[in-house]
């Protein structure tokens, strides 16, 4: 009967051990001044016999971790701590990292456990980001004018309301609190190019699990809104070139209240990913979008009502949630990836033309045209690989439809597997039915994809991404 039992008679064997959940402790990059979420680690005694902790205790050279053990957060008050044989305990570790320091500085501890004479360690690392805060009592910053440069992250706790000029310098990088908004209700110039990046996503860069960072979870902040007041005397422009937008509710949302003098969007070799809404939203603007991917929105990635639009070369994907594992807070809607909405009377005429494009999904009709007489809608599609019912308007042709039952890979991966470390690649598939059906003389406007590959001297292929 007693065979296999663990026993609770501490043990003064110095050859038992303890396991650790992990031998180190590696925090992803720490904000400073503000900390870390608080990791958990397992510690086990995997002995029959009962071991006792002696003492528990740090190097000693810092402060930057914050332990806590059985509810006690003063190491030099644990003393004679036991752990029945079988049985196992918690420690809880944050970061804290001076703002003084320098921009990424490793620091560095070790956590101490003496048993029986013999001392067994945990070895502890962070690396620590300075960054200039943006935060108010009341949640709210309102400014004139704005200007973001990349001199160091911004870390941004407040909505974010600009009356006039938004400007962003190439490698600016914004990380949004949970529920934060960017409001602009004037003309906005994103400059970033290939190398340097525009990045704006939520501000948890911890991991919600070990294979799943928190910028993979959708809704951590609340998006880009470009609104134009009504009684604006000019209309604004928005001019974004490599700006990555990710992991927000709304992606971008561009809205004007008039129906004429409307405002112009550019929207060049950008990213707008995996936002718990919608990606891109136009309602009466005028745009051009063009090398650009727009991806994994849990409603419509894109959404068009009012205002001329152009999409020459874009990858819109609709995988939202596509995995084994559910890390997302909302559901994937039934909803087509690109939804043209020429029906509303409150709107300025829609007029969208698609060249070039990638767009497919999950659903099985990824590209709808809600008009009141689709066979008179004259706007140009052709030249995309579209995974969608075959278009009865009068602008579609040399278009690809994809049946629903061909199973024919178009990207690297369009799902998540996180056992397997394996995220969203909407680069082409090597056997892609979008390689070589682009328009050509369309494409001499961008003869570089959106990674800086070129697509002269061979037929394009359809999206923001040339097969290599």
């Amino acid at each position: 009967m007693l065979i296999g039992c663990t026993e609770s008679r501490i043990s003064d064997d110095p050859s038992l051990r303890l396991s650790f959940e992990k031998d180190t402790v590696c925090f992803d990059t720490v904000f400073t001044g503000v900390g870390s979420a608080t990791k958990q680690v397992m510690i086990y005694n995997r002995n029959k016999s009962a071991l006792c902790i002696e003492k528990i205790c740090q190097d000693g050279t810092n402060d930057y971790f914050h332990i806590n053990v059985d509810g006690e957060n003063q190491l030099s008050n644990i003393h004679k701590l036991t752990i029945n044989g079988g049985d196992s305990m918690y420690i809880f570790i944050r970061v804290s990292i001076n703002p003084f320091k320098q921009n990424a500085p490793v620091v560095e501890d070790n956590l101490h456990f003496l048993i029986n004479d013999h001392v067994q360690t945990m070895h502890l690392e962070a690396i620590g980001q300075d960054v200039q805060l943006i935060k108010t009592k009341k949640r709210l910053t309102t400014c004139n004018s704005a200007h973001f440069n990349a001199n160091k992250p911004y870390l941004i706790y407040d909505t974010i309301a600009v009356q006039g000029q938004l400007t962003f310098d190439a490698g600016a990088r914004l990380y949004f609190h949970d529920k934060a908004v960017l409001y602009a209700y004037g003309s906005v110039s994103s400059n970033g190019d290939l190398a340097h990046p525009v990045t704006m996503q939520g501000d948890r860069i911890d991991r919600l699990f070990d294979s799943v960072p928190y910028s993979y979870v959708a809704g951590m902040w609340g998006g880009v809104f470009l609104i134009m007041p009504p009684d604006a005397a000019t209309a604004p422009t928005y001019q974004f070139n490599y700006t990555e937008i990710r992991s927000a509710n709304v992606g971008l949302y561009c809205y004007c209240e008039r129906t004429t003098d409307l405002p112009q969007l550019q929207l060049t070799n950008s990213l707008i990913h995996n936002h718990a809404v919608y990606g891109l939203v136009l309602q009466n603007v005028d745009a051009e979008v063009a090398n650009s991917e727009i991806s994994n929105a849990a409603a419509y990635c894109v959404y068009l009502a009012g205002g001329k639009q152009r999409f020459i070369h874009n990858t819109i994907a609709s995988y939202f949630n596509n995995t084994n594992v559910r890390i997302q807070s909302v559901p994937r809607e039934d909803a087509a990836a690109v939804y043209i909405n020429n029906l509303s009377k409150n709107n300025a005429e829609t007029q969208a033309s698609f060249v070039n494009c990638i767009v497919d999904g999950v659903r099985n009709n990824n590209f709808v045209v809600a008009t009141p007489l689709p066979q008179y809608y004259p706007f140009e599609i052709k030249g995309n690989y579209l995974k969608a019912d075959s278009l009865q308007v009068l602008g579609a042709k040399d278009n690809i439809y994809r049946k629903k039952d061909d199973t024919t890979s178009v990207f690297v991966n369009n799902y998540y597997k996180y056992k397997e470390y394996k995220y969203y690649n909407f680069r082409l598939d090597s056997l892609s039915p979008a390689r070589g059906i682009g328009d050509s003389l369309s494409a001499l406007a961008y003869p570089i994809d959106r990674l800086g590959h070129s697509r002269i001297n061979q037929r394009p292929d359809a999206g923001c991404y040339q097969y290599r």
